[in-house]
């Protein structure tokens, strides 16, 4: 089963007392946050749960599915996510 956005925010709206529109504010500023450092190469940490990276993919060559032809993939970068130890302790349970 997974949750969803809005089954996130209204969680934590009942968990914190706040409303909907104030976790849903919140949440919006805080992946807003992620996105500005993320995407100027910065890792946003957050001791025990998650640290958020870009990684950087060298340039490499891949195929085609439908043609088989040999085609070059330039050099970019991605996110890499790593689970906290809080986090892993959860998963193990």
């Amino acid at each position: 089963m997974a949750l969803n956005r809005s089954e996130l925010v209204a969680a934590v709206a009942e968990k914190s007392g706040n409303s909907q529109a104030a976790v849903n504010g919140v949440l919006d500023a805080v992946f807003e946050v992620f996105t500005e450092q993320v995407s100027q190469g910065e890792k946003v940490t957050i001791p025990g749960w998650l640290a958020v990276e870009r990684t950087e993919r060298a340039a490499r060559t891949g195929r085609n599915p439908q043609t088989g032809e040999t085609i070059q993939i330039p050099a970019g970068y991605s996110v890499k996510l790593s689970a906290g130890s809080k986090l892993k302790a959860a998963a193990s349970k």
